[in-house]
């Protein structure tokens, strides 16, 4: 198997399949209502609907660098704001992270199989992971889907709890 499908895979049941390592990030916030994902019941813990927004922009900005442009922070910045907390705006945030990772999914299908190996365009930044293979990057964004994904499931726990 091409590693490029390997990694399709990997990106593909994190989001929405069956992850080994427990919930895909969609099955997590399954039923997660806009009023829940806004509220913060731990104490200076991103909120689910932060981490929404967050993971959303990684997204966009890991296919931005498939397509050569060097990196940077997501354009919406790291940890944007939510704004108004409406059904309406949380029904959008959750479209706009599955529309970031089929957008993400055609750019690494568009990716040869040569340049996974082939450096990004942009010196070493360990802070916002420039500078490293696409290889790396793509595992990294894997690696980071699943660190939230693990903190949306202890925040959404909470929230069920309470």
């Amino acid at each position: 198997m091409p590693e490029i499908d390997r990694i399709l895979d990997e990106l593909t049941r994190d989001h929405s399949g069956d992850p080994w390592h427990g919930s895909s990030i969609r099955n997590i916030l399954d039923g997660v209502t806009a009023a829940q994902a806004a509220s913060r019941p731990i104490p200076r813990v991103h909120n689910v609907w932060e981490l929404v927004l967050h993971m959303t922009g990684w997204k966009r900005e890991v296919a931005r660098r498939l397509s050569g442009a060097p990196g940077a922070l997501p354009q919406e910045g790291d940890w944007p704001a939510i704004g108004a907390p409406t059904a309406e705006r949380w029904a959008e945030a959750l479209e706009n992270l599955d529309a970031a990772h089929d957008a993400l999914i055609a750019a690494v299908r568009a990716l040869p199989e040569d340049q996974l190996l082939a450096p990004t365009n942009d010196p070493r930044n360990r802070e916002t992971g420039q500078g490293v293979s696409y290889y790396t990057l793509l595992h990294g964004l894997v690696q980071h889907d699943a660190y939230h994904g693990g903190q949306l499931a202890m925040v959404i726990k909470v929230l069920r709890e309470l």
